[in-house]
Formats: C-alpha cells, structure tokens, sequence
C-alpha cells in the first residue's frame, strides 16, 4: 500500500518513502533576486484573473477526479455544482470513458477539461465541456501520469509521469483536442534519493515568465526548470534546483507577484520558501521549515495562494488539516498562522474558487470534498456548514482531486 492509501493495481509502484522529519523553524525567507519588479532584468509577474463576485442564486460546476480501477473508486470524472455563496455541492452525475483521472486541468478559454489516465500506459484525455464529449486520449509515453496543467497559451498541455518520471508536452488544437507528443524528457540525473529507487516526476507547470516549465520530480529531489519552445512544443533544460537529500518535492505554487515560489516536500514533511528569476529560469530554494503537523506521521501535498498574494494554504495528508501562512516580505516569508482540521482523511488536494471565497479539499480516504470559506482580508477558514446550513462534506468516491469553475 503506497502513501496515498491504495494498493498498487495497474504494474507500477507508487510507494514513498515514509520516514518523516520534523519541520525548522516557522518562519523562513529566501533572498530576493537582483532586481525588482519593474527594473531592467526583473521577471515579468504573470497577469492574474481579477477575483470574480460570487452570485448566490448561480450555481458553479465542480469537476471531481477519481481512481477507476481501485475498490471504491469512481468510475469516471465526477460532475458536481456548487452554490458560491453556502459553499453547498450538488451532485450530478459522472462522465464516463475516462481511466482512472485522477488530476484535472482546464484550457485558459475555460471550454475544454483535460484529465490524466493514471496507469501503466499513461495518457492524457481532452474533453469538451459544452456537451461533455470526449475529443480524444494521447499517450504520455510514460507510466503512471500524475499531473497536468495547460500552459497559459492554450497551445501546449504539460504531463508529469510519476512511474517513469518523465514529462511530456502535447499541442491542442482550436477546437481543444490533443495532438501526438512533441516531446518526452526522462529525469536520468541526479540519482536518486534516500528510500527511493529511481525518478517520480509529480508536477509540470508554466513560470511566471511564461517562457519556461518547471518539473518537480520527488524522487530525485529536484526542480527542473526547461525552455519551452512555444513554436515546436519542444524542451531545452536550463537549470537544476535541488532541495535537501530524501525532501521528496511534490508540489510548486507561484506567488502572484512572480518572483517567488513555496514548495511541499511529501517524504521530509516540510515547505521552502523559493526564489524565482524569470530571465534565466533559475529556481533557488530556501531552508526547509514547518508544515505545521503536529508531529505524527503527515504527507503535505499542495499549496495554493490567494489571488492577492496574502495567503498561502497547504493541505496535509496524515495530519488531516490545511495550514495557514500569512505571506510578508513581497512574497519572500511564510509565516505560520495555525492549521484547520479538513472534517475528512487524507486531502491529497485542494483548490481555490474563481473568486477566491471558497477552499475546496478533496479527502481521499474518506471519499469526501470539504468546503470552507476564506476572509477576506484575513485568510480566516472556516467549513462552509458552520455558517450556513450547508450540510457535511460532500460524499464523492476516493476524492482525488476537486476542480472548481
């Protein structure tokens, strides 16, 4: 049984090493790149979506991600709404034809969903949202496909292949389809880490700069960072950013303001603080410190930072609860706020609303999406039931990942 709770089905192994440490201090900032935003040689900050007002009387689709192929499971990409104001989810059905879609990503023109098919013979599947039709599956080339994301082009669909610890890219078309692999990277190098036998890539996305791609691979305990080339879908690395031996990094999230980053690192049970330069791609990563679990044995899993830069949330798998950090410095300091219990087991995932009101958790071993409304202007969260009549947290099928529109 691997750390994310179920037996390995499909041929490949998913197992992490499971010796925790105890996270650093609480807070942690890294240096600042050379030059501020604005000045000669500064990173361009990617334009974020202004925050959109919730509409009480207008409910929004939620996609659920799932596993097809383990006891429990879903049997396909889980369609659900949710009410922006009461944070209340309705349940409406599955879309099937999907295997095992374990994590969701949607094209910047908001049309098209796609999915990872997280088996043995990774792929990628594009479907239309308007009528829920499917457009078609490409192969990752990989093993395992983990995550994936749309670069902010909407040209090119990045993957991250877990079981072989590659990554891909594939075109989309204009009608959101997904053409044949442009290119397959391998991570060969470093080796790797304590407890691991070979690479897991966990991640792929776009930096702030637009120009690069950065692969989080666990089980070398390394950031790659690669030159996409925007006319080929092709990739050219640029540079290696490497956390502490057997950290396990897992997961990157940008602060608005482009010139850091805050990474969860799975096997050691911490978070850094990094620094980013857009120019030349170069990720520089901080000390570890405290996810804020209680000490037991706990996975932290995702970040995710408020629209306006203020606050980051982390979910954590064993401790059951999403951590608060208060972000100063311009991006370059988390500090510690406390953690909330998530009212499920396991939240390998979470997600911020549109307009950034809602906190969404996707709990995978109890099967369940939490809900919590997030202050405005002090990062407060609280389930969406304690302030309004919105019932417990929303049953959905070892509950994987929650993408909300």
């Amino acid at each position: 049984m691997d750390t994310d709770g179920r037996a390995d089905r499909r041929g490949w192994s998913r197992r992490r090493f499971v010796a925790a440490a105890a996270g650093t201090a609480a807070v942690v900032a890294v240096p600042a790149p050379a030059a501020p935003p604005g000045e000669p040689g500064a990173p361009a900050a990617r334009k974020r979506p202004e925050q959109r007002p919730a509409s009480a009387g207008r409910p929004r689709p939620l996609y659920l991600g799932t596993y097809t192929s383990v006891e429990g499971g879903g049997t396909g990409i889980g369609l659900a709404s949710y009410d922006p104001a009461t944070g209340r989810i309705t349940g409406s059905g599955t879309l099937t034809g999907v295997a095992d879609p374990s994590y969701l990503a949607l094209h910047p023109d908001g049309r098209t969903l796609y999915a990872v098919d997280e088996r043995q013979d990774g792929a990628v599947t594009a479907v239309r949202l308007a009528d829920r039709r499917i457009l078609g599956s490409r192969s990752t080339g990989g093993a395992g496909p983990c995550h994936l994301s749309v670069h902010p082009g909407g040209r090119w669909l990045l993957s991250a292949d877990y079981g072989s610890g590659s990554v891909a890219v594939h075109p989309i078309d204009a009608s959101g389809a997904i053409g044949e692999r442009t290119d397959l990277v391998t991570h060969t190098t470093p080796p790797p880490g304590p407890g691991q036998q070979g690479p897991h890539a966990h991640q792929f996305l776009t930096g702030p700069d637009g120009g690069h791609v950065l692969a989080v691979d666990l089980g070398t305990d390394t950031v790659y960072t690669y030159r996409l080339d925007q006319r080929d879908g092709t990739l050219a690395e640029v540079s290696r950013a490497r956390t502490r031996p057997g950290a396990g990094p897992r997961h990157l999230t940008f602060h608005p303001g482009g010139r850091y980053a805050y990474l969860a690192n799975e096997v050691d049970d911490t978070v850094s603080v990094c620094g980013y330069d857009g120019t030349t791609g170069r990720l520089t990563i901080g000390e570890p410190q405290s996810s804020g679990s209680s000490g037991g044995t706990n996975y932290p899993a995702q970040f995710v930072v408020t629209a306006d830069g203020a606050y980051a949330f982390l979910a954590s798998r064993g401790d059951n609860t999403v951590a608060r950090y208060a972000i100063e410095a311009g991006g370059a300091r988390l500090r510690l706020l406390g953690t909330v219990p998530v009212a499920g087991d396991f939240p390998r995932q979470l997600a911020l609303s549109p307009d950034g009101r809602l906190l969404f958790t996707a709990n995978q071993r109890s099967g369940t999406v939490s809900v919590f409304h997030v202050g405005s202007g002090t990062g407060e969260l609280r389930l969406a039931g304690e302030l309004r009549l919105a019932g417990e947290p929303f049953a959905s099928p070892v509950a994987v990942c929650a993408l909300p529109m």
